[in-house]
């Protein structure tokens, strides 16, 4: 057996891993710094009291919520997943569960892949200080694809969720239902917003400013809902 050579310096520590019922509920309280709860008229009055600048901040909260809130499901749908997983396979309901820990894994999957996008808050706000409303709009259109992306993800996620920890004995509610929502003609909006010289942006910038909040409410009563499952679970 070789040695290890006396100058290399030893591993460096990691710190473990927080079990799997503790990371959700740091996920859950959490969702105060990803979630940001935007108003409309606020928004509005201090774009007009800035003379506009205030539109900067917009399109890097517009940006940062959407990203910050995915990575933050991320974490709170996996560790909910792993903490049922470590349950099932100790009641001996692994195999029955699989094909439901079978799509949350196929649904957080596809989450990932949009946390790796270019969505950098900070780059878009520089882009938005040099573009302006074009570079919003730019923003308005990758957020919601980005939304609809997540929510159809998410849902898929919850649903096999509801059903694992109902199975469980720590029942879930399933996701809120939500009428369906379809895409932002886009090329639409872009013609009015030109043919308004920019104006129409306030009506397109209230679309995306109530559909992602109300996408965080709903997303928050399931979330409450699973905390309160995984802690009856822990408590046995």
């Amino acid at each position: 057996m070789s040695a290890v050579p006396p100058d290399l310096p030893p591993p460096i520590p990691r710190a473990p891993e927080p079990p799997a019922a503790e990371r959700v509920r740091i996920a859950w309280q959490r969702r105060s710094e990803s979630d940001y709860f935007f108003g409309f008229a606020t928004a509005v009055g201090w774009t007009i009291l800035t003379c506009g600048l205030f539109a900067i901040y917009i399109v890097y909260q517009v940006v940062r919520r959407t990203r910050e809130h995915n990575l933050r499901r991320i974490e709170l749908l996996d560790a909910a997943t792993t903490f049922a997983w470590e349950q099932a396979w100790t009641r001996g309901l692994a195999d029955e569960l699989r094909p439901e820990f079978e799509r949350i894994a196929a649904a957080l999957a596809a989450m990932r892949v949009q946390s790796q996008r270019f969505r950098d808050p900070i780059g878009w706000a520089l882009i938005a200080s040099f573009l302006g409303n074009i570079a919003a709009a730019a923003v308005f259109v990758l957020d919601d694809g980005d939304l609809l992306r997540h929510e159809a993800a998410e849902r898929t996620a919850e649903q096999a969720l509801a059903t694992v920890y109902t199975r469980l004995g720590a029942p879930v509610a399933a996701p809120v239902a939500r009428p369906e929502r379809r895409p932002h003609n886009y090329a639409a909006r872009i013609a009015v917003f030109l043919l308004t010289c920019g104006l129409y942006l306030f009506w397109w910038q209230y679309d995306v400013m109530t559909e992602g909040n109300a996408h965080f409410v709903a997303d928050w009563q399931f979330e409450d809902d699973l905390a309160t499952s995984v802690q009856q679970l822990l408590n046995g």
